[in-house]
């Protein structure tokens, strides 16, 4: 049996919902061994949750410079290969140059960074030790969002023309809300949440659905971004208009405050041939349409011969068998322990890569820009300005 990978985590303590979200999907590909962490910002109660895990006590460290000092300390093939960072935003730079500079592989919840120039110092850090970064947005670990791309790069809905993309959400749609959780509390705080909310914490996710399906950038947004709910800083609500590298138009939406909506993400993307629909509360099927012809309906599978290769490869079970979000998560893992064995050979982690993760806070700073401006037109490469 092949050795599994050593990781490491960064934040992801007690009631933190994405660091269990991570430890599972990681759990599931049964590559990766979690055998380090550094999980509160609180000492004890970092050491204490580790042990909690299962972890060797002497390895659920108090902060994560001690984890990066003290695993290094250890031989070759007992520290840590690999970090994966679930903190808010505010610290995954920080985090993230500190793994790099200490050799250490990274893997990290979205955004990359809390402002665009924390995303650009990652980048460089990235770049400077030649190690593997990866950025995990789930949603394009689904098989149908894999065919999607696969068949759009095919040309079988011909040139793209037009994209809508919504992720809309209600658990903000209150005063109360702000407050009634970690999650609540921090993502409506500028100082950990960084320069937008909603859009920085959902949109995106909607903006790399769009540049994975299609393949193409977005270069310019008309944008308005809003704070619906009184008494709160950062945008909970907002939609952007925008243009693709090759001439189409889109709409992009991304709220936290519409009642009665769950985790309603859904893309459709038009072709001059036909168009391709998908949402992720029903992720097992996709429409594809062609004018004057039924709907085709596709589902997921390893015995569904119609998909491509890469989107059969993405499913674990036949056809009739739902996939779900950790699945999709599950698959991010899977890749980047894949890379992590096989560095330096090569570096598809199979996640969003550092230069995704700066294009998002690209994106979301031409967002704010053109809000400030009453959605004037925003190129995202003047975004540093």
């Amino acid at each position: 049996m092949t050795k599994k990978i050593r990781m490491g985590m960064v934040g992801g303590g007690s009631g933190a919902l994405i660091g269990a979200v991570h430890r599972t999907a990681a759990n599931i590909t049964g590559d990766i061994d979690l055998v380090a962490g550094a999980f509160s910002s609180d000492a004890d109660a970092s050491r204490a949750f580790g042990v909690e895990l299962g972890l060797a006590a002497d390895r659920a460290y108090g902060t994560f410079a001690e984890m990066f000092a003290r695993e290094a300390e250890l031989p070759p093939h007992e520290r840590i290969q690999c970090v994966s960072i679930v903190t808010p935003n505010d610290s995954h730079a920080d985090v993230a140059c500190a793994a790099l500079s200490a050799g250490v592989h990274v893997i990290c919840d979205k955004p990359i960074a809390g402002h665009l120039e924390d995303a650009l110092r990652v980048a460089r850090a990235v770049d400077q030790s030649g190690l593997l970064f990866g950025l995990t947005h789930p949603y394009v670990g689904h098989p149908l969002v894999i065919e999607a791309r696969e068949r759009i790069a095919a040309g079988e809905i011909g040139e793209v023309r037009r994209v809508a993309v919504s992720y809309l959400q209600d658990w903000l749609s209150r005063a109360e809300d702000t407050k009634a959780s970690k999650q609540a509390l921090w993502r409506s705080d500028p100082a950990r949440s960084g320069e937008a909310g909603a859009f920085a914490d959902i949109g995106t996710h909607a903006f790399n659905l769009v540049e994975f399906t299609t393949g193409l950038s977005i270069t310019e947004v008309a944008a308005e971004l809003r704070t619906v709910v009184a008494g709160r800083t950062l945008d909970d609500d907002g939609a952007a208009m925008f243009h693709l590298a090759n001439g189409a138009s889109g709409l992009l939406s991304a709220s936290q405050v519409c009642s009665g909506a769950l985790n309603a993400l859904r893309i459709e993307i038009y072709g001059d041939a036909g168009s391709i629909f998908w949402a992720q509360e029903a992720p097992n099927a996709m429409t594809i349409k062609y004018r004057g012809q039924p709907d085709q309906v596709l589902r997921p599978g390893t015995n569904a011969g119609y998909l491509s290769e890469p989107a059969i490869a993405a499913c674990r079970t036949p056809g009739g068998h739902p996939k779900g979000y950790l699945e999709a998560f599950a698959n991010l893992y899977a890749g980047f322990a894949r890379a992590v064995r096989d560095y330096p050979a090569h570096g598809d982690t199979g996640c969003a890569s550092v230069a995704d993760g700066v294009a998002g806070m690209r994106f979301i700073r031409a967002a704010l820009l053109s809000s400030r401006n009453e959605s004037a037109w925003t190129r995202l490469d003047g975004g540093d300005n």
